[in-house]
């Protein structure tokens, strides 16, 4: 059997594996993301010659796979909410977009520079790429499929849903605020000469491009799938969901070429695009196509995410850059979750479980990737970087995997309980 003959094999029982899993961990205390590294880590340590993907010599491979996943689930995330978007009815994902992600951010980077001895730079760096919640790893604490209803989503789903679709574009100027900062103290000592131009540029202009084209592009979406006055344009018509894929690359690439944050506009145009016309049932299936699509993406990036693991990234991992992931999963982004939802009317449960899953995942990934790949200033803490992001994922990849469905079947118990 060749190598290639060994592929198609794999990408196959992967497929498979990405139908059945979900149904056989369903109700279990697993999820799909758990059974995929494992399955990646079994077979790098099986004497097959598997390869293995470095990522920090296959570098742009990974960010580019890692970034069509998340937009991917980007615009499911936001295909999927029912809640019309306004100040109240989403004080909870504004919460910990506005106070939470600036202060996991800043726990995060206060605890790393010293215990791993970092600058202020990388650690600032790791801290933005570990932030965001992820809109990809967090199926069994997101919300279903779209449905007619516009409050029937329970507060702890929507809040942990909205911030994993909004976060993925707000981390951003935190990472390229790192990579700012690198390039400063390389080049005259740690100038700060660079903090003016990152708020305007970074934070103000680029996330007003990215939400104002994800409005646009979703309003003549809008137009188009469901009030277009020529039939062949009327796209809901036709119930075709790999328009959702177009719908997708089309935002993201358009943003990302006027200098916005396309991963903003993807969430903005969906959430634009299901509000033309609520209660139509083309969107789900647009939803369902994406979700499929995410599914089989994911799958294919756990299992290199174990296989890598296993051959390099722990045995690169200092008990330092071990302890850093153990606080950012268990201690500071529980604590900025809770933080930031106090005077929030919302049960102390309810809080407690949003703050408690903040899952990270692939966007990580991502991130860590993009930025190593716009400055040689990481260069000497690359493989630590991978090593403690990586291991992070894993770290949340467990726990989270196997408390999400105990906790959140409880909740609704206890939700149900309380309206009888």
């Amino acid at each position: 059997m060749t190598l290639s003959d060994a592929v198609y094999l794999a990408l196959g029982v992967g497929a498979l594996g990405a139908a059945v899993v979900p149904r056989l961990v369903f109700r279990r205390p697993l999820s799909m993301p758990m059974v995929f590294v494992a399955a990646g880590a079994l077979a790098a340590l099986l004497p097959w010659g598997i390869p293995v993907v470095d990522p920090v010599d296959d570098r742009l491979w990974v960010e580019h796979a890692t970034e069509v996943c998340v937009i991917v689930s980007l615009m499911g995330a936001g295909l999927a909410l029912n809640r019309p978007v306004g100040l109240r009815r989403w004080r909870g994902p504004w919460r910990l977009l506005g106070i939470g992600l600036p202060l996991t951010i800043a726990f995060a980077a206060a605890t790393a520079a010293p215990l791993l001895a970092w600058p202020l730079a990388p650690a600032l760096l790791l801290a933005a790429v570990l932030s965001p919640t992820d809109p990809v790893l967090a199926a069994e604490v997101r919300v279903g499929e779209p449905t007619d209803e516009k409050d029937d989503e329970d507060e702890v789903r929507f809040t942990l849903t909205a911030e994993a679709g909004l976060n993925d574009g707000l981390a951003f100027p935190f990472v390229l605020g790192a990579v700012a900062l690198a390039a400063a103290a390389g080049q005259d000592g740690g100038s700060w000469g660079w903090l003016g131009r990152w708020f305007l540029v970074d934070v103000l202009v680029r996330i007003g491009v990215g939400v104002a084209l994800g409005i646009l592009v979703g309003r003549l979406l809008g137009l188009m799938f469901f009030r277009a006055p020529q039939r062949w344009l009327r796209l809901s018509e036709h119930m075709e969901g790999f328009v959702a894929l177009g719908a997708t690359f089309f935002a993201y690439g358009v943003t990302e070429l006027a200098g916005g944050y396309g991963f903003l506009a993807v969430f903005v145009t969906a959430c634009t695009v299901r509000a033309a016309e609520h209660s139509h049932g083309y969107h789900r299936v647009l939803h369902e196509f994406t979700e499929q699509v995410e599914r089989l993406i994911t799958v294919f990036l756990l299992f290199l995410l174990g296989g890598y693991l296993v051959s390099e990234g722990l045995a690169e991992l200092s008990w330092r850059g071990a302890v850093v992931a153990v606080l950012l999963v268990v201690v500071l982004r529980p604590l900025a979750g809770w933080l930031c939802q106090l005077g929030m009317p919302v049960a102390r449960r309810e809080r407690l479980v949003t703050a408690l899953f903040g899952i990270r995942g692939i966007g990580s990934i991502f991130y860590l990737a993009y930025a190593l790949g716009h400055t040689d200033a990481f260069a000497p803490y690359a493989r630590e970087l991978w090593a403690v992001v990586g291991f992070t994922v894993l770290l949340s990849v467990l726990l989270h995997g196997a408390a999400a469905t105990p906790v959140i079947r409880r909740l609704d118990r206890l939700r149900d309980a309380g309206r009888q």
